[in-house]
């Protein structure tokens, strides 16, 4: 089980919806791998940063993109919000925030 931390879970938390439940746990991983793979972040680049390089289930996260039942305009639709919210939240601290 990956665990993460509590600021990282509840951003991408709000694509939990997307996905099935046994999907979600391998869009977690490839979410987490690729903020932290450098250079090309593709699927193969981002098990390898997050040590799954040789995982007996390798051609599972492959499926999670092109299998997967999800809908990527639902979750182009959160992450639009999310990112509305975010400069809502900027905007709040700079007009709060004396100087």
């Amino acid at each position: 089980m990956l665990s993460l931390p509590i600021a990282f879970s509840s951003a991408i938390g709000v694509f939990a919806p997307v996905f099935s439940r046994p999907v979600w746990q391998h869009v977690k991983v490839l979410l987490t791998g690729a903020v932290l793979a450098p250079g090309q972040r593709t699927v193969t680049a981002i098990l390898r940063i997050m040590g799954l390089s040789a995982a007996p289930n390798f051609q599972t996260y492959h499926r999670v993109l092109n299998r997967a039942v999800w809908s990527p305009l639902y979750a182009s639709r959160l992450l639009l919000r999310l990112l509305g919210d975010f400069q809502q939240r900027i905007y709040l601290f700079r007009r709060l925030t004396p100087g």
